[in-house]
């Protein structure tokens, strides 16, 4: 049996991207085809690698418009 997720991990989807060229923007608001670039390039180690493989897996799954209003929810 899978382990609880845990719903503060939808709030690091929230987090403003650090750098680049869309720093500032929510990381959920990355364009996928930025977020696949970095999945081929392989994703940074540790809490923002984990966070842009989550941005990837929730965009590929089609799952965006279900998570957006539960992160703008829990960020209120």
């Amino acid at each position: 049996m899978a382990a609880p997720a845990d719903p503060q991990l939808l709030l690091t989807l929230a987090r403003p991207m650090l750098y680049g060229k869309y720093r500032g923007r929510r990381i959920i608001d990355l364009p996928e085809p930025y977020l696949v670039w970095l999945a081929r390039s392989g994703f940074a180690a540790g809490a923002l690698g984990q966070t842009l493989a989550l941005a990837y897996e929730i965009k590929l799954n089609g799952l965006t418009p279900m998570v957006i209003p539960i992160i703008n929810r829990m960020s209120e």
